[in-house]
């Protein structure tokens, strides 16, 4: 596995509690966490400073703390439309401006709140200590850029600079300060006022680049007979964040792509479908020979068998943590609570008798319903033993937990259009058809079967030729139509699939995204709703562009008790309605 289950598991969960912090703090309910970068909807938001790059999976809660408020104090504090109209053309001038912007909305925080600027102080101090261990201080250009950002931090935070380094920086701080000592003070004095800081910032900009201008000069013969960085490169390396590489780190899973639609925009932003007469809705297991499907259960469970999950455990965690308490009747012969009028001849008889009394008596019950929607495109077939085994024992311990719960699928019922295609050419192929593809949605297990009913027609997943191509957002729209119907008071849809909706005709008719840009949209409006909480689960890919709860798992070398565990947290994250 490239980056491994419990460490995206426990990314995934700070995602969630920064979110709530950076929302509360900014009174935007838009803004949210997705794998450690900030986004307002579906717009991810550039990170303004290399200090508040997310480290991955390796990063501590500590790391999480100071990220989240400072990016919460850039949204409260400064002005994007006005930073855009004063940031210079050179692209190191530019950069450094955009972090000393940084360092003054992080200086803004009140006074009685030291939790936010110890988590502000010990983000920079990280940073510090990692660029500094790794040379980039070595050269005149780095020393003067690192110098220059630690004069900067301390002097409007009013801290000391890093203790670890400060005899480092001691010569190229006493040059600094006479170059640039009145725009430095500037920037403290002008910290409130983003315009009237932005002319010292500007200036430090211009002086600063100079210099580097210098070095390189004088390195420039020396470069010519070296293929190797100059030292304006090695200084720009500093200040750019998306080029800083991480030595011994995970690299993380690939990211789904996606864009936007031509042809979706010009048909007034409708989704469309050119014909639905062939869409079908088949229960999975009709589809297989009895004694296939008998013979498919028998090998998953000697796979289950040797996996070695504790599945009534997983079933308890699950119960302990999806239940709520509800009342259930009533505890009679208490010695405290409502007097029971049936033990009144006990009172009267027995006048020093304590219990006479009942209580209302509650019990855990289950208060959610879960369903699990599995993407039946071709692609997913090498997949499919790993994904059957995984999906059995989740609702083997859902029902072993009370919780209920459903397993679907969705396809397509023909390859490369089918009928709806050639209905399409029979009508002079009109432009932007919309969906061109004979729906199938698949029902491996519903709501109101037991697993113990269900276990043979689970096996039907393993019949790899209703693998087909996926239509997601009309997938995700059924599910979420029958989980509208539930009363439970947590509604969760977990959709597993290994990359973005396609179907090759609705593709050739329309455009390459038009079915990417239908599943957003569904998705944004069942997130606005708030009824029903989605998350995406990528086989081997980060489905982040779709889905703000996200999480990715890596099924190439086959299910292992890790990622049951990994699953079943993501659904003992669900909210409460």
């Amino acid at each position: 596995m490239t980056t491994s289950a419990p460490e995206r598991a426990q990314a995934w969960k700070p995602d969630q509690l920064c979110s709530g912090v950076v929302a509360a703090l900014c009174g935007d309910a838009m803004l949210h966490f997705r794998g450690g970068r900030l986004y307002r909807g579906a717009r991810l938001l550039a990170v303004p400073a290399p200090h508040l790059r997310w480290d991955g999976p390796a990063g501590e809660l500590a790391d999480w703390r100071g990220l989240t408020d400072a990016l919460a104090m850039r949204q409260l504090h400064s002005s994007p439309v006005l930073h855009a109209s004063l940031r210079p053309d050179d692209a190191l001038q530019r950069r450094l401006f955009d972090w000393l912007e940084q360092l003054r909305v992080e200086s803004l925080h009140a006074a009685d709140m030291v939790g936010m600027a110890n988590n502000l102080q010990q983000c920079f101090y990280r940073w510090s200590r990692r660029v500094y261990h790794a040379g980039l201080t070595e050269t005149e250009a780095g020393m003067l850029l690192y110098t220059l950002l630690q004069m900067c931090w301390s002097r409007l935070h009013a801290r000391p600079v890093l203790a670890e380094t400060e005899d480092h920086i001691e010569s190229s701080r006493a040059g600094l300060l006479g170059l640039l000592g009145g725009d430095l003070a500037g920037l403290r004095r002008q910290r409130q006022r983003q315009e009237a800081y932005a002319l010292h910032a500007l200036q430090i900009a211009r002086q600063v680049s100079q210099r580097l201008q210098q070095f390189h000069a004088l390195q420039e013969g020396a470069a010519e007979d070296s293929s190797g960085p100059t030292e304006a490169d090695r200084a720009l390396s500093l200040l750019m964040a998306e080029d800083e590489d991480e030595t011994g780190g995970n690299q993380p899973l690939p990211q789904a792509v996606s864009g936007s639609s031509a042809a979706l925009a010009g048909g007034g932003q409708h989704y469309r479908i050119f014909s639905g007469r062939y869409d079908v809705e088949w229960r999975a297991a009709s589809k297989v020979r009895p004694a296939q499907l008998h013979d498919w259960r028998v090998l998953l469970d000697q796979r289950i068998k040797s996996l070695g999950v504790n599945i009534p455990r997983l079933a308890r965690m699950l119960a302990m943590r999806l239940a709520q308490p509800q009342m259930d009747g009533w505890s009679g012969g208490e010695e405290e609570g409502r007097l029971d009028g049936r033990r009144l001849a006990q009172l009267v008889c027995s006048p020093a008798e304590r219990n006479v009394f009942r209580q209302e008596q509650y019990r855990l019950r289950a208060d959610c319903a879960v369903t699990l929607l599995v993407d039946c495109s071709g692609s997913m077939k090498r997949f499919a033993e790993s994904l059957a085994i995984l999906l059995d024992v989740l609702l083997r311990a859902l029902d072993q937990a009370g919780i209920s719960c459903e397993l679907l699928g969705f396809t397509t019922a023909s390859w490369n259009g089918g009928r709806a295609l050639a209905e399409w050419r029979a009508a002079g192929r009109p432009p932007h058809p919309g969906r061109l593809n004979e729906r199938c949605h698949l029902v491996f297990k519903t709501f109101a079967q037991g697993w113990r009913r269900a276990r043979q027609d689970v096996a039907a997943l393993l019949k790899t030729d209703l693998y087909r191509e996926g239509l997601d957002g009309e997938a995700v729209e059924w599910a979420c139509q029958r989980l509208s119907s539930r009363r439970e008071g947590r509604r969760l849809l977990l959709v597993i699939s290994d990359g973005s909706p396609t179907d090759s005709a609705t593709v050739m008719a329309n455009d390459p995204f038009y079915l990417d840009n239908h599943l957003k949209s569904v998705l944004a409006r069942h997130e606005q709703e708030g009824q029903i909480d989605i998350i995406g689960v990528g086989l081997g890919l980060d489905l982040s562009p779709f889905y703000r709860r996200n999480l990715a798992i890596d099924l190439s070398q086959g299910v292992n008790s890790t990622i049951v565990t990994v699953i079943a947290n993501v659904l003992m994250q669900a909210r409460r309605r």
